[in-house]
């Protein structure tokens, strides 16, 4: 456990994030039902393809040959899909394949005196390729390639990165331990002549399954190579067993209760709410992600073993 928490310090400890603009934000937005229940505290997470969007480490343990589909309704009719498959090869390691897609709808298209000209639309997708195996004894390792396609009316943007992550289990106590580093990488072609940075996310986790109650708890400290923030972007989640087919979870983001605080009313700005039922060999997921007076997120998902 010591080299792996000494490979996580020395990696934020010499990690800065330039203040700079971000593109592809979208690649933040959580793909699953679960993970946005438990606010994206997903980083030790270890039985859920869709872990490969938060830690490539995540899909060696106990994962093969597992799909899930994910469907969320954003504001503004905003709509927004994921898949992810992990695939795992004895004495070679896992693989995962995942896709993530957000269209933003038609929108109205206007000159500079605000005469409506026509329409034009705007989506983004990203293409990821990860593989895992292991590192030492309950220590796993995990990479992704990722590819990143942006376009807006008439321009477009292309990017690529690589996803860095690592996870330890500690097996006798029911802890799990995550590190991971998000989005390194940069545009290939810009919208127009400058290029910017992507949405970097240094991220570090546990989740502890309680011995004597069907309750397991996340916690995740996020964007660690942010400075002004450091150690401030935190969230956190639980998720109750009630029995073999249904759960339910909590997850609550300080980030996001902070950022739509509008003037002293927060309402239920942060917190998110799930469930997840067992039925048969398929699991059906629901999430809801509150906005505060902005409104909510809605998501859908299904998975299973084929």
């Amino acid at each position: 456990m010591r080299k792996f928490f000494l490979i996580v310090t020395v990696i934020i400890l010499n990690y800065n994030l330039a203040s700079a603009q971000e593109v592809f934000r979208f690649l933040n937005l959580h793909p699953s039902p679960r993970s946005a229940a438990l606010a994206g505290s997903y980083v030790a997470v270890n039985d859920d393809p869709n872990v490969m969007f938060y830690n490539p480490a995540g899909i060696y343990a106990g994962l093969s040959d597992q799909i899930s589909f994910s469907y969320l309704s954003h504001l503004a009719d905003i709509n927004s899909a994921s898949m992810s498959y992990v695939k795992k090869y004895e004495n070679i390691g896992s693989f995962a394949f995942g896709v993530q897609y957000i269209g933003y709808g038609d929108m109205k298209r206007a000159d500079q005196f605000g005469n409506v000209t026509g329409s034009f639309s705007a989506n983004d997708m990203a293409f990821t390729l990860s593989y895992s195996n292991q590192l030492d004894n309950n220590f796993n390792y995990g990479v992704s390639t990722k590819f990143i396609y942006s376009g807006i009316a008439d321009v477009s943007s292309t990017g690529l990165a690589f996803d860095f992550g690592l996870q330890y289990l500690w097996v006798e106590q029911n802890w799990r331990f995550g590190f991971s580093a998000m989005n390194i990488g940069s545009q290939l072609t810009s919208y127009f002549d400058k290029k910017e940075n992507l949405p970097v996310d240094i991220k570090f986790g546990v989740s502890k399954k309680l011995q004597h109650m069907p309750f397991e708890f996340f916690f995740s400290l996020n964007r660690l190579n942010d400075q002004k923030e450091r150690f401030k972007n935190i969230t956190f989640g639980g998720e109750f067993k009630l029995s073999e087919v249904i759960k339910l979870r909590i997850g609550y983001d300080a980030q996001t209760r902070k950022e739509l605080k509008l003037g002293t009313t927060t309402g239920l700005a942060g917190f998110n709410f799930g469930a997840g039922i067992k039925i048969k060999n398929y699991f059906f997921d629901y999430g809801f992600s509150s906005y505060g007076l902005i409104g909510g997120l809605h998501r859908i998902g299904i998975s299973t073993k084929i």
